[in-house]
């Protein structure tokens, strides 16, 4: 596939991102509905923390039996990742203490940057998919990223739910969010490298996985067990939908 339009499908499939952004800009929610959001973002975030880990451990599963070496540099730089992407954000939370609205904005962006970092990795799939000649799996991954972007906007924008998020805000943290998927698809066109794409996705699981603590925090705080319950169902659900309608594209 040529670089320009390998380049367009990259973009667009991180845009899809903006499909689920608009969410925030609901106002007035009630306490249990807000409980409800927030826990959908928690269950697509569970999802999507299992489904990078599980990319990022795969080519260290493949070379376990064949190459020694690489495979301890891969595991290396998967703790070294994970443990860099929690702990960051760990001490700058005990750095920046600030107003609820503020901090919704915060716990937004932090989901923007995990987000986008695990959007980098998937461009990488995607630019050296299409420059190996393997277009129609390149399309397949557009296809399926797209609808993973679609859904993981939503759990940027529920923390944002019944705050007062501009679109101005809201554009940046897209920008965050899906602009990496089209910077690793030109970039993954010329060159991938196996240990950088462990490295960003190990990244990437250890900033959700402080999101969802903080997320999860929340929800206690709002006191609505009992849409918690149905609001990870429905998350958990949302993503293991999108990852099923990847698979049955793909054959």
């Amino acid at each position: 596939m040529p670089l320009f339009q390998t380049g367009v499908l990259g973009a667009l499939a991180g845009l899809t991102i903006f499909l689920g952004l608009p969410f925030a800009r609901i106002r007035a929610v009630a306490r249990e509905r807000l409980a409800f959001l927030n826990a959908v973002a928690i269950g697509i975030l569970f999802f999507l923390f299992v489904d990078i880990v599980e990319h990022a451990a795969e080519p260290i599963e493949a070379l376990a039996t064949r190459h020694a070496g690489e495979t301890w540099l891969l595991l290396f730089l998967l703790i070294v990742g994970f443990a860099g992407g929690l702990l960051s954000l760990v001490y700058y939370a005990q750095r920046t203490h600030r107003v609820r609205s503020e901090s919704a904005e915060r716990t937004a962006l932090v989901i923007a940057a995990g987000i986008g970092l695990h959007n980098f990795s998937e461009g990488l799939a995607i630019g050296s998919s299409s420059h190996a000649g393997g277009m129609t799996l390149a399309l397949m991954l557009i296809i399926g990223f797209g609808l993973h972007n679609a859904t993981e906007g939503f759990g940027i924008a529920a923390p944002l739910a019944g705050q007062t998020a501009g679109w101005g805000f809201l554009a940046v943290a897209g920008l965050i969010a899906g602009g990496p998927t089209f910077l690793g698809t030109l970039l993954g066109y010329f060159f991938f490298s196996r240990p950088v794409s462990v490295l960003f996705l190990a990244l990437a699981s250890g900033a959700i996985m402080y999101v969802i603590g903080e997320l999860m925090a929340a929800g206690r705080r709002l006191g609505a067990p009992t849409w918690n319950g149905w609001g990870l169902t429905v998350g958990l659900l949302a993503g293991v939908l999108t990852e099923v309608i990847l698979s049955a594209a793909g054959g």
